[in-house]
Parts: structure tokens; C-alpha cells; sequence
């Protein structure tokens, strides 16, 4: 199956729109930590062989892509807080980080590809929502390998102040271990209190 193009980026050069940017976000399944977001505005006569969904590379190739990205294209990121998701919802959040990543860029983009079926309603620019952008767009592909290796290295970070949780290979996520060591460990200030399993553990401690 074919990698991501710069397709959707020639519709919009086509349709006038000279800084075009893609937007990706990651950590939306977590049960710690923030939600974080990329936008990036790739150059088009310098684009990094290799790119894709941040899902389909090895860590190794993500990071090799990681510095070919930060040395070659315009790149904002931008984080929403556990309290923003508590407080908003994660789906808010994640658009909330997006819309930040976007306002974030040194330059103004003319449109942003986002990755998804919905565009943050707090856009001020225009922008079209891809399903499955980071595997179809290169400059979202961009954006989610910048996001993920962002994040990654926050909860690696937050990993060495609350040791046992595994956040530094599991990135938050609920994995088996990360859900024991809630249960025995309790809930730190990075847990999102409004998912259900979280939720679950303070409820029962009341």
C-alpha cells in the first residue's frame, strides 16, 4: 500500500492557498498525562523521505524522521492539560491543543489539513478534515510523528517523579500493568479523573 502524498497539499496550493499546514494530535486513549498537538508546514521542495503514521514506524525511524522534520519545516506544538480534558472533555481538549498547535506556527497558514472527520471549531483559518490523514497526507504524517515523540518524552519526564505507573513505555496508555499499578499505587495529579477507569479507583477509595 502506497505511503502518504502530497496530494492534498497540491489541491490547496491549487486552490490559492500558499502555507498549508497539517495537524495531527495524540494521547487521546491515555488515562494520564496531556493530550498533545502538531502542526506542520512542510516545504515542498524539501520533504523528508520516509513519512507516515506515526503508528506504522519503528521508534527508531520515528525519531530519525522526528529531527529530518525539526530541521527542514516550520513546527508548532502544543499541549491541553489533564484538568483542560476533565474539565472540557477529550475530544475538546484534543482540538483545543490542536487549534493552540495551529495559532503557534510563525506563520499564518492559508489552510490546515487536519487529521480526522472534525475541524476545531475554534479555527480561525480554513481547513479540511482528512479520516485517516497521517497515512494519506505527508505534512500530517509530519505532524503526527512530531506530536507523538513530544508526548512520548513528557510522560517519560512525568515517569521519573511517579515511578511505578510505566509511563516511560507505556506513555500513559491503560495498559495491564499501567491499570495494576492504579489500583496499588493510586492516583497521581496526571491521572484524568474523568475516565472511567480512574474514576472507578476514586470512587472505590470513598
Amino acid at each position: 500500500m502506497a505511503g502518504p502524498d502530497y496530494s492534498f497539499e497540491d489541491a490547496a496550493r491549487a486552490a490559492g492557498a500558499g502555507i498549508i499546514a497539517g495537524v495531527d494530535e495524540v494521547g487521546r486513549g491515555p488515562l494520564a498525562g496531556p493530550v498533545t498537538a502538531a502542526a506542520v508546514v512542510l516545504d515542498p521542495a524539501r520533504i523528508p523521505e520516509g513519512l507516515n503514521d506515526s503508528k506504522k514506524l519503528s521508534a527508531a525511524r520515528r525519531r530519525a524522521r522526528y529531527d529530518a522534520i525539526a530541521a527542514c519545516a516550520e513546527v508548532s506544538i502544543a499541549h491541553a492539560s489533564v484538568a483542560e480534558i476533565d474539565e472540557l472533555n477529550i475530544l475538546r481538549a484534543s482540538h483545543l491543543a490542536m487549534q493552540r498547535a495551529v495559532d503557534g506556527l510563525p506563520r499564518r497558514p492559508d489552510m490546515a489539513l487536519i487529521d480526522g472527520n472534525m475541524i476545531p471549531r475554534g479555527l480561525t483559518i480554513p481547513a479540511r478534515a482528512i479520516i485517516k490523514g497521517d497515512a494519506l497526507s505527508v505534512s500530517i504524517s509530519a505532524a503526527s510523528i512530531m506530536a507523538k515523540i513530544c508526548r512520548d518524552c513528557v510522560m517519560w519526564d512525568l515517569a521519573q517523579h511517579y515511578p511505578g505507573y510505566g509511563w516511560e513505555t507505556n506513555a500513559g496508555y491503560p495498559s495491564k500493568s499501567h491499570k495494576e499499578a492504579l489500583r496499588n499505587l493510586g492516583v497521581t495529579p496526571h491521572h484524568r479523573r474523568s475516565f472511567k477507569p480512574v474514576h472507578n479507583i476514586l470512587y472505590q477509595d470513598k
